[in-house]
């Protein structure tokens, strides 16, 4: 990335209030509140931006602030998070949006702030940093921001890939602009489409007229649980589905803003559209299933250790809580064959769930040579996931997986068949395992079936192939 990725948009000030509600108001039918905990976000705009530094990304935030206390405190916390900021004046009060909440749930929602002004001229060194940007996100939250002429002009004239986060008061992106995501009701809106038939057919149908009216590169609809369809120059829509199912959804708020940024940091590094779009997919469900904007202050005493949700160290957790018993396997899965699923399959009856160590690529160069690995470590992990024997993946960087074993200390070390027999030498880890009480064991291997002979066999076929051709 070759430049900050430069947010510019309506900054809010979020504030969740919670508690516990025991008992109804004596004089009105309403619950009663009693307040335990509160928490101040940055919203809209900022929170795009609060959530993209905090996976690494170098972010500059140009928006619009008051003179008031709650603009302080956004400036505050986006500050502290290695936001930088380029602010425009606002003549009149920031914009609060305050969340009352008890049980996981939303009671009520105040709003402050009043009806939006317009912002006075961007500074110099606002322009200069949209100029000099790796990508641009436009966080539109409806409040005026990208109205501002200078502003709207500088995002027209950007080099950088423009991603625009519409918003149905808001105005249309800036022609040329990459990718525009908009969710379904928000797509919906800006069309005037009645939503006849399918979500799908819905969302391709608007997105295509879309991306016709505002002459943008392609338009990605968010549609939830369900993913995002894109759509592009070309008639066939892709439909991007979440990598997996999140069970339980506590707090959506901020998925879109989520999505939003993972997509303009992949255009950023170079990605295609279709790739941004899916990573963007990936990025917006693993922070719901995390717990969304809800997840993002929660106290250690309230949640224990923080592990990301469906991670190694998140199903082990789980299984020990209920007295269950973890299995983990480990290898470089180059080749997935029929050999590598029946070990995975005899591993995963020993137990309540089955963790598999997948070495990366370069631990897999250091073992195997430095062709190899065939598939990248992303490509394996996404197959053994995919399997239903298989609850989790680690990859680790090391030759061995000792360093992941003593952080996970699973109950039964699983290796295939080929280990086992007379004189077969002490699996390495063996003496690490035991250590903690674990056992260590191996499982039937089907015979013939190597990821090295799978390899020479291609390449002694592509040989014959290329002589008989000659």
């Amino acid at each position: 990335m070759s430049g900050p990725l430069v947010v510019v948009g309506d900054a809010l000030l979020d504030r969740d209030v919670s508690g516990a509600v025991n008992r109804v108001c004596p004089d009105a039918p309403v619950p009663v509140l009693d307040e335990r905990s509160a928490t101040d976000r940055p919203g809209g705009a900022g929170l795009a931006a609060l959530l993209a530094a905090a996976h690494g990304t170098d972010v500059a935030l140009v928006t619009a602030l008051a003179d008031d206390p709650a603009a302080a405190r956004i400036a505050e916390l986006l500050t502290a998070a290695g936001v930088r900021l380029y602010p425009l004046r606002m003549p009149g009060a920031t914009a609060e949006k305050i969340r009352l909440r008890a049980g996981g749930q939303t009671l009520l929602r105040l709003d402050r702030g009043g009806a939006p002004q317009a912002p006075g001229e961007p500074p110099e060194a606002a322009l200069e940093v949209i100029a000099s940007a790796g990508a641009v996100l436009a966080s539109d939250y409806g409040r005026g921001l990208l109205r501002q002429p200078t502003l709207r002009a500088a995002l027209a004239d950007a080099s950088a890939p423009v991603v625009w986060d519409p918003h149905p008061k808001g105005p249309a992106a800036v022609a040329g602009a990459r990718l525009v995501t908009p969710n379904l009701a928000e797509l919906r809106q800006l069309t005037g489409d009645a939503g006849a038939g399918s979500a799908l057919s819905t969302a391709t149908r608007a997105g295509h007229e879309l991306r016709r009216r505002w002459r943008v590169g392609a338009v990605a609809v968010t549609m939830g649980p369900e993913g995002a369809v894109l759509c592009h120059s070309g008639s066939t829509p892709l439909v991007m589905p979440p990598p997996s199912e999140v069970d339980s959804v506590e707090d959506t708020c901020g998925a879109g803003d989520r999505f939003a940024a993972a997509a303009a940091t992949a255009l950023a590094g170079g990605a295609l559209v279709s790739e941004a779009v899916g990573e963007a997919v990936a990025a917006a469900s693993a922070y719901v299933a995390a717990g969304g904007a809800a997840g993002l202050h929660r106290q250690p005493e309230d949640q224990g250790p923080s592990v990301p949700a469906g991670s190694a160290e998140d199903v082990v957790a789980r299984v020990r809580a209920d007295g269950g018993t973890v299995v983990a396997t480990g290898g470089c899965f180059d080749i997935l064959h029929a050999g590598h699923v029946a070990t995975l399959q005899a591993a995963r009856r020993l137990g309540d769930a089955l963790v598999v160590c997948l070495n990366s690529d370069r631990s897999v160069r250091g073992l195997k040579g430095p062709e190899r690995p065939l598939n990248t470590e992303a490509d394996r992990a996404r197959l053994l996931a995919a399997l239903d024997c298989v609850d989790a993946v680690v990859v680790f960087d090391e030759p061995t997986p000792h360093m992941v074993l003593s952080r996970l200390r699973p109950d039964v070390w699983v290796k295939g068949g080929d280990y086992a027999g007379d004189g077969a030498p002490e699996l390495p880890e063996a003496e690490l395992v035991r250590g903690w009480g674990g056992r260590v064991v191996t499982v039937p291997y089907l015979a013939g079936r190597s990821t090295t002979a799978t390899i020479t066999a291609a390449r002694q076929r592509g040989t014959r192939l290329i002589k008989g051709a000659a």
